[in-house]
């Protein structure tokens, strides 16, 4: 170390310690890029053709390295900042490999998802273990560098160092920000997350997300322009002509990554995987959806759909669900059915947790939701990575079941077609073949894509086939969220335009088919309008407006987002008018009906109705590891209960979130032989149950804890 840094080398650095940083902030700036597009080459063409850009995001690195001089140990802070820069652009590089969305500010709000997430299609358990070394070295590294490495023996002027710095980051790093995005080195919005970082670099892009949240004041929004919009709503707004609970069923479902191989240029396809989708298209309503994201970030699209807001007021990368849905209710598709006697639901064969849905899903007025956790899963996609959706044809009646009087709004949420696309062959002697300019590995994720999309397909039939036997007035819009993770470009798509996907509709009513293109904020005013509902501040602003005509139609959109999510709700006379709901999760009362010790006497069984593999005993209160053998019955080891405990059983989410609950009973510790004898079925069940739980207890508590991935 002594060698590293001896005398001569720590005063020329101190000498030239600004020459220095802007030097080492180059070079930081240019490793992270290298990282971030896992291309050198690439990362030198962002220096040649973005070259202020770069020089920009270099002074933001050389602005936080200003920090080192209020300390003695300088060396020791430079690594610190190095490493902090490094890791988020390790982190991006990471994050870019598995979707189109570079990392962001919000994504943080994720981490206590992302911690709970392994074996996935995200990252290994080997992987995630690899990260932790080699942030344990780093951080190893620098505990040696804190106690050995060298200390400035000079003069620390107390007032003039930290105004200075103080100057740097509060007064030059603003102004200079200020004159960058005037000129167009940079944007001060991106209306393509992934574009903006490539164009503009990591740095500033990241940074970007952390000061830009939320939304800012509209310039004219005062209780004059809202109540001057609200007018002109209610001047051009048509009346709900559907009586008060005698709607048709809506609904609406969010097909996951969903894009018509037939708008790809390059893939050609041996047979039609959406053949059904294309029956829909021929017959009902339909058209380009544009969404606010691109290979990820469903969360954002769908925030879309269901509020009528649009993404592009708020900060650079932020999800909604994760910033300002946790500290307010926002009015929603949901909540305005709902005043009109709609039942609404949400179904969704991934973990209720992530994205924070179960919160915002009750922020806006939904009564009930059915997460995987609810769900007796049994079947995944052929890579093992997601849930199949076919449970959601029996999850999605269930909901219209639950309240026979009166019609439902049911959001319903797909999986399986979900990144990441093997590489490998996984599809044994596919049914549909695929060709193109492309790579075997390339072939192999495009072949097991389309097997997807025919099972999506399947889905959407099966769904619509249900909901026609029922006789029941019903409206069905399905849409794409976003194209998949691909790397598709603009010059791929027959639209133009990656932001571009699909909805098609179905409905029982005879409507008449309406084409329209239309952005994923207005997809529910349609719907609704096309049978006669107009309720609700945003979605009756939508159906009152034509965006291809009204020049002010999104200064107005902007300031009634505001009002509502930021604002006096002046739109509310200053109220709360859609308060959260006491949000209920599943449909189905999970029963404890017989709790008894096993044939050999070495677990307790749980007997009842509605278990699945998110079923955990309580004893107590505290939670014990469990044993999953089927939807009536699961196990857990004698050890963890003893006579006159208080055992539940309880459904589990990410982080121990207990989401229901069944009945509570009383454990009796009778001898075995003195209990009713066990047939020889539950004798086999019981015999499995015990050598699966020796060798999985452990590991099975920490898989069913873990969070869906993002989608």
């Amino acid at each position: 170390m002594k060698k590293i840094f001896n005398e001569k080398t720590i005063s020329f650095l101190n000498k030239y310690s600004l020459a220095f940083h802007a030097l080492l902030a180059c070079t930081i700036v240019f490793f992270v890029e290298v990282i971030s597009r896992r291309d050198f080459l690439s990362a030198c063409s962002f220096v040649g053709t973005h070259t202020l850009a770069f020089l920009y995001n270099a002074f933001i690195v050389f602005a936080s390295l200003t920090l080192v001089y209020l300390f003695r140990r300088r060396t020791f802070w430079r690594i610190i900042i190095t490493g902090f820069w490094t890791i988020l652009g390790v982190i991006n590089g990471c994050i870019l490999s598995n979707r189109v969305t570079p990392f962001g500010y919000t994504d943080l709000k994720c981490i206590s998802d992302l911690l709970s997430m392994t074996d996935t299609s995200y990252f290994t358990a080997q992987q995630a273990t690899l990260a932790v070394f080699g942030i344990g070295i780093f951080l190893a590294l620098c505990v040696i560098l804190f106690i050995k490495g060298p200390k400035f023996q000079g003069r620390i002027r107390k007032l003039a160092v930290p105004a200075s710095i103080l100057a740097v980051l509060f007064i030059v790093l603003p102004l200079i920000t200020s004159a960058v995005q005037s000129t167009h080195v940079v944007a001060s919005y991106f209306s393509n997350i992934a574009k903006g970082y490539e164009d503009y670099g990591f740095i500033y892009g990241f940074s970007s997300s952390v000061v830009d949240r939320g939304m800012e004041k509209p310039s004219r929004y005062s209780e004059s322009t809202i109540e001057e919009i609200q007018k002109d709503v209610n001047d051009n707004a048509d009346a709900t002509t559907v009586a008060e609970g005698a709607g048709p069923n809506i609904i609406c479902v969010l097909l996951e990554s969903v894009c018509d191989p037939e708008e790809i240029k390059f893939l050609e396809t041996s047979g039609d995987p959406l053949e059904y989708f294309h029956y829909l298209e021929d017959n009902f309503s339909t058209g380009y959806l544009t969404v606010p994201v691109v290979g990820a970030g469903t969360a954002n699209s769908e925030f879309e759909v269901l509020s009528g807001m649009s993404m592009q007021y708020f900060g650079t990368g932020e999800y909604p669900y994760k910033t300002i849905l946790k500290k307010t209710d926002c009015e929603a598709i949901a909540a305005d059915l709902a005043s009109i006697g709609y039942g609404t639901h949400a179904v969704h064969n991934n973990g209720g947790n992530f994205y924070s849905r179960v919160n915002a899903f009750s922020m806006m007025g939904f009564d009930s939701f059915t997460s995987k956790e609810m769900m007796n899963i049994t079947e995944y996609t052929p890579a093992g990575s997601w849930p199949t959706d076919d449970i959601l044809v029996d999850e999605t009646i269930k909901t219209l079941d639950a309240t026979p009087n009166q019609p439902d709004f049911t959001y319903t949420i797909t999986v399986s077609t979900h990144g990441d696309y093997p590489t490998e062959p996984v599809i044994e002697n596919p049914e549909i073949t695929v060709s193109g300019d492309f790579e075997e590995d390339q072939k192999n994720a495009w072949t097991y894509y389309v097997h997807q999309l025919n099972e999506i397909d399947r889905f959407m039939e099966d769904l619509c086939t249900e909901l026609d036997k029922r006789e029941e007035d019903t409206i069905v819009v399905f849409f794409g969220d976003h194209l998949p993770t691909m790397g598709l470009e603009d010059e791929d798509m027959v639209s133009g335009d990656i932001y571009k996907t699909k909805y098609v509709t179905w409905n029982n009513m005879g409507l008449e088919k309406k084409d329209a293109d239309l952005y994923a904020y207005q997809l529910m005013a349609k719907i609704t309008e096309d049978v006669g509902i107009s309720e609700g501040t945003i979605f009756r602003y939508h159906q009152a407006n034509d965006f291809s005509v009204d020049a002010d139609y999104l200064e107005r959109l902007e300031n009634l987002q505001y009002d509502i999510l930021y604002g006096e709700r002046y739109v509310y006379g200053g109220e709360d008018k859609y308060p959260a709901t006491e949000i209920v999760m599943g449909i189905d009362d999970v029963v404890l009906n017989t709790v008894r010790d096993s044939y050999d006497g070495n677990r307790v069984l749980f007997y009842g109705k509605n278990f699945t593999k998110w079923s955990k005993v309580y004893v107590n209160g505290e939670k014990v590891p469990t044993s999953y053998q089927n939807g009536n019955m699961i196990s857990i080891k004698k050890d963890y209960v003893k006579d006159g405990d208080t055992v539940v059983v309880c459904q589990v989410g990410s982080s121990s979130t207990i989401f229901r609950s069944s009945n509570e009973m009383i454990y009796e510790d009778v001898n075995v032989g003195t209990t009713e004898t066990l047939s020889t079925q539950e004798e086999t069940t019981e015999t499995q149950t015990e050598t699966e739980s020796q060798s999985s207890e452990t590991s099975e508590e920490t898989v069913l804890k873990a969070a869906p991935q993002e989608q």
